[in-house]
């Protein structure tokens, strides 16, 4: 879901969209980066070799950042081509050790307002609690 809201953004921007995708999902040369995601499992990512250049200016999107393994892979992908990361969007960044790395170093921006941030880190809604599942009806 991260490219798709990431080239909605670009779009919006009329900035140019470069999809960082998991190992396998591209089919050009690339450069690939192994992270840890949330559940612990390894994987990689990969970038096309031809894009990024020096001082090239880059907002990373994703949907949710939640350990932050995924996204500093991209970080990493990004800065290793001498590119430049000037920005974070999610639609939540969890207060996580992942989450503090990126808000310590990086400008950021999600869609989580902070009195409701804490049911976001349990992943657990209380208005979710309202609605009565399938079953039950």
């Amino acid at each position: 879901m991260g490219f798709i809201l990431g080239s909605a953004i670009a779009t919006s921007l009329g900035k140019g969209f470069l999809a960082i995708r998991k190992s396998g999902h591209l089919c050009v040369k690339t450069h690939s980066q192994d992270y840890t995601d949330y559940s612990g499992r390894e994987k990689a990512m990969e970038v096309r070799t031809d894009v990024l250049k020096a001082g090239v200016r880059v907002l990373i999107v994703d949907q949710w950042v939640e350990t932050g393994g995924t996204m500093k892979a991209a970080i990493k992908l990004v800065e290793q081509q001498g590119a430049v990361v000037v920005g974070v969007a999610a639609v939540c960044i969890e207060n996580s050790e992942g989450g503090h790395w990126i808000r310590e170093r990086y400008k950021h921006s999600h869609c989580v307002p902070s009195h409701l941030q804490p049911q976001f880190d349990q992943q657990s809604l209380q208005s979710f609690k309202a609605f009565q599942s399938i079953e039950s009806l």
